[in-house]
C-alpha cells in the first residue's frame, strides 16, 4: 500500500511538474531575475546590419516556389545584403527548375535524395556571410523578421537564434489546428521565458539562425537537424536566444492523421536527440542549460508519457480501495484521468463531424502527443525512421 502511494506520488509529480510545474517554476524564476537585471533591447541602424543567407532547403515544393519567393522578397531587409540560396536535393516535381528562372538565388541541387541534413551539410561550406537563417519552403516569415533576428546577435554571447513558429488559426480549424494552435502559443511562452532567464532549449526548423562559424557538421541520419544544430552550439557556450517578433506563419496539419505522422518522426528524432546530447544531462558541466534541457524537452521525449500511461492502473489500484465511489483524493485523480480520455474519445469522434466542440480537440491533441511519443520510441529502437523528411498534409 505505502510503495503503491509513493509510486503515485512520483508518477503524479512527474507529469504535473513536465506540463504545469516547470512553465510556473520558471515563469518565477524570470520575475525573481527581472528584478535584479534590466532587459537590454538594443536597437540597430542600417550601416550596423550584417550580410545575412537564407537557405531554404526543399523537397518537392513546387506549390509554394512562388509564394515563398514573393514573400522572400518582401522582407525589409537590404536586397544588396540578403543572400538567397536553395537546396534542392532530390527533387523530382520540378521545384529547381522553377527556381532557375529567378536571377537573384543561388541554386544547390543535387538528383539524388540524401535526406535535409545531408543537403545541409552539403550546402554550409558554401555559405560566406556571419549569419545563415533556416527557413522552411512551405513558410511565410514576418516582414521584418530577419531585422529582429539579427539584432539578437549583437549580443556576442547568442550563437543561435530561434524565431516563433505561428499556426494560422481559422474557425473551422479541426482537432490538429485547434490542439497545434494552443500547444504552439505555450510552446512559444516556455521559449520566450526558457531565453529569458539563460537560452532557449532548441530552435524550430521553420525559422531560425546560427553563426556560421559555429556549424559543425551533423550525423548525416539526424532526424531532428534543428534541434541538434542548435544545441550543439549551445554545447559550445553559446546561448540560443528567442524573439517571437520574428515569425515563421504556416497553416496546421490537415488532420489528426497528419499530425500523428509528424508528431511520430518528432518523437523518434527526440530520443535520437536525447542519445546524442547526453552530454547535456550533466548539471555540474551545464548548469543553468541541463536543467532547462531536462526539464523542457529530455521528460516530454522519455519519462512522462510513460507515467502518464502507468498512473492510470496506479490510481486505480488506490481508488478501488477506499470504494470508487468515494470522493477522496485517489478516487478524484482517477476519475479526472477518465474524465480526459473520455473528452480525448469524444474529440476524435467528433473530428470530421459537422459539430464541433473545440475544447475536446485539447485533451485529443495532448493523447496525440503522448501517443506518439510511444510510438516513436519503437520506431527508433527499430530502426524504422528514414532521415528523409516527408512534409504533413496542411491545412487549406
Amino acid at each position: 500500500m505505502e510503495t503503491l502511494k509513493i509510486l503515485f506520488w512520483i508518477l503524479l509529480f512527474i507529469v504535473l511538474y513536465t506540463y504545469i510545474g516547470y512553465g510556473i517554476l520558471i515563469w518565477i524564476m524570470v520575475k525573481i531575475k527581472r528584478l535584479f537585471f534590466c532587459k537590454n533591447n538594443t536597437t540597430i541602424i542600417l550601416e550596423s546590419l550584417p550580410s545575412v543567407t537564407l537557405l531554404i532547403p526543399a523537397y518537392n515544393e513546387k506549390d509554394y516556389v512562388n509564394q515563398k519567393m514573393e514573400n522572400t522578397m518582401s522582407l525589409n531587409y537590404p536586397k544588396d545584403k540578403l543572400k538567397i540560396v536553395w537546396v534542392t536535393d532530390g527533387s523530382s516535381d520540378g521545384t529547381n527548375l522553377m527556381l532557375g528562372a529567378y536571377d537573384n538565388i543561388q541554386l544547390f541541387h543535387h538528383n539524388e535524395r540524401k535526406g535535409k541534413i545531408n543537403a545541409i551539410n552539403r550546402v554550409m561550406p558554401h555559405i560566406n556571410t556571419p549569419i545563415v537563417v533556416f527557413s522552411d519552403a512551405n513558410t511565410n516569415l514576418g516582414v521584418d523578421s530577419i531585422r529582429h533576428i539579427v539584432n539578437c546577435f549583437n549580443n556576442n554571447r547568442v550563437g543561435c537564434v530561434s524565431g516563433e513558429k505561428r499556426i494560422v488559426a481559422k474557425a473551422s480549424d479541426t482537432a490538429a489546428g485547434a490542439g497545434e494552435g494552443l500547444y504552439w502559443k505555450y510552446e512559444s511562452r516556455l521559449k520566450q521565458w526558457d531565453a529569458e532567464l539563460y537560452s532557449a532549449v532548441g530552435a524550430a526548423g521553420e525559422l531560425f539562425a546560427i553563426r556560421t562559424k559555429l556549424y559543425r557538421e551533423v550525423e548525416p541520419d539526424t532526424i531532428l537537424d534543428d534541434f541538434i544544430i542548435s544545441l550543439r552550439i549551445a554545447q559550445q557556450g553559446y546561448m540560443i536566444q528567442y524573439n517571437p517578433e520574428a515569425y515563421a506563419i504556416e497553416t496546421a496539419s490537415a488532420n489528426v492523421k497528419e499530425e500523428l505522422k509528424r508528431k511520430i518522426r518528432i518523437s523518434a528524432g527526440g530520443i535520437q536527440s536525447v542519445v546524442r546530447l547526453k552530454s547535456l544531462l550533466n548539471v555540474f558541466k551545464y548548469g543553468f542549460l541541463s536543467f532547462q534541457y531536462i526539464s523542457h524537452r529530455v521528460l516530454r521525449w522519455t519519462l512522462t508519457p510513460l507515467c502518464l500511461l502507468l498512473l492510470i492502473p496506479v490510481s486505480f489500484s488506490l481508488a478501488s480501495m477506499d470504494g470508487l465511489s468515494n470522493f477522496v483524493f485517489y478516487n478524484i485523480i482517477f476519475w479526472l484521468q477518465i474524465t480526459m480520455y473520455v473528452s480525448a474519445l469524444l474529440g476524435w469522434f467528433l473530428e470530421n463531424n459537422t459539430t464541433r466542440i473545440k475544447f475536446l480537440f485539447v485533451p485529443y491533441y495532448f493523447f496525440i502527443m503522448n501517443l506518439a511519443v510511444i510510438l516513436g520510441f519503437f520506431r527508433y529502437i527499430g530502426h524504422n525512421q528514414s532521415v528523409n523528411w516527408e512534409r504533413a498534409k496542411r491545412a487549406t
